[in-house]
């Protein structure tokens, strides 16, 4: 499904209607953007990635446009829904790239359909700021494919700090002992971070009692859980998908499951886990984070709620609208040429609402949030690789 929005003022066409042209195509800047609208991503992409394009892209146009040369253009996006399918992706930036026309394309949603996109990305040249693919791949990725950049960090990096706070938690007393049930979803990003976790855990001295994966898009995840309580943890890890992490932390509530960490991965920052699972939340390790005291942030927060009508996650969507504020400001100092854009992206650093964010090595960013915690109904970071304002992690205290 295509959506061509033509933005001016914050005025968007109708949802599968073609807007009428706002101005002439040399005085646009068409952006091509595909993800999930619906399938099991839905859920994560319609939090974290749609709305944050259509922040930006307002604010921009709200501004008169980018500042290409000199000259103001305003922002043109083209919208695909890849039904979280890879083959719809591929199909989506392919169409993007050669029907569409498009200047520049948002990166997909999610670390499978985002390495799925990267060779077609790689041949028609543009930039890839794959903003919510975690993989220890950086390397070898950035080094086959020159223009896709990384904003959240490895695979290594997100379970090493899981293993840390832990360890941490152990060493202070408020974990007493060293069983671990770990679960992941079947996905690029579950099994790498399972794969990674393994022998993390076991370096750090924990015993894995439990260790399963299920299907993206599982319905039931009682057995998961069930099983998991059976082991007798003392911590439970989950490297999960949105609909999984809600899914898990249901019957995590039902079957009264008595740990002292529980971590769940993607969408354990959306503001709607902490308004579904209320006092149950507290204490509930989770991916990512931000500092939410920032001032940047608030201002973020307050802008993001008052166009998209939606509060903003605690974690990728900050990062998302970070990316496209890389994009903006390389756009705006290198021009429509995609290689030079590239190249600026690799060489320069970026003023973002998170702090500064630069890709001179491997092309990844060095400086993110990788472990968030509700405490007090907020969802603050805990643990980070360079970013300001963590606070002590607590210890989870019952379901209620």
């Amino acid at each position: 499904m295509k959506r061509r929005t033509a933005l001016k003022l914050g005025v968007a066409a109708a949802a599968g209607l073609a807007a009428p042209r706002l101005a002439l195509a040399s005085d646009v800047v068409t952006i091509g953007a595909v993800a999930p609208k619906t399938g099991p991503l839905a859920g994560g992409s319609n939090v974290s990635h749609w709305p944050n394009i259509k922040l930006w892209s307002t604010q921009v146009n709200e501004a008169g446009g980018l500042n290409v040369g000199g000259t103001r253009k305003m922002v043109e996006v083209v919208e695909y829904d890849d039904q979280t399918n890879p083959g719809e992706t591929i199909k989506a930036v392919q169409r993007l790239a050669t029907q569409d026309k498009a200047d520049f394309i948002v990166a997909p949603y999610g670390t499978g359909l985002n390495i799925a996109a990267a060779p077609l990305f790689d041949r028609y040249g543009y930039p890839q700021i794959a903003v919510t693919a975690i993989t220890d791949q950086i390397d070898s990725l950035s080094s086959k494919f020159p223009g896709m950049f990384f904003t959240l960090g490895s695979t290594t990096a997100f379970a090493s700090d899981v293993v840390n706070v832990l360890s941490k938690m152990r060493d202070e007393g408020t974990l007493t002992g060293n069983r671990i049930a770990m679960v992941n979803v079947a996905d690029a990003f579950g099994i790498e971070l399972a794969a990674a976790g393994r022998p993390l855990f076991e370096k750090a001295g924990f015993d894995i009692v439990y260790d399963t994966s299920y299907p993206l898009g599982t319905q039931d995840l009682s057995p998961v859980v069930k099983a998991a309580k059976a082991a007798n943890p003392n911590a439970f890890i989950a490297w999960s998908y949105p609909p999984d992490t809600f899914g898990l932390t249901e019957q995590a509530v039902i079957e009264d499951l008595k740990v002292e960490a529980y971590y769940t991965a993607v969408a354990t920052s959306f503001p709607a886990f902490g308004g579904r699972f209320a006092a149950a939340a507290e204490g509930i390790l989770g991916a990512g984070g931000v500092n939410p005291d920032s001032e940047a942030f608030k201002a973020y927060a307050a802008a993001h709620e008052a166009v998209t009508g939606a509060k903003p996650d605690y974690w990728a969507s900050a990062t998302t609208y970070s990316s496209l504020q890389v994009l903006q400001q390389a756009i705006e100092a290198a021009g429509l040429d995609r290689d030079a854009v590239k190249e600026h992206i690799r060489s320069h650093s970026f003023d973002t609402i998170l702090g500064d964010m630069s890709f001179k090595t491997h092309n990844n960013n060095e400086k993110y949030w990788t472990v968030g915690q509700w405490q007090d109904g907020v969802f603050h970071g805990v643990a980070s690789t360079g970013r300001d304002g963590a606070k002590p992690v607590r210890v989870k205290h019952g379901w209620s």
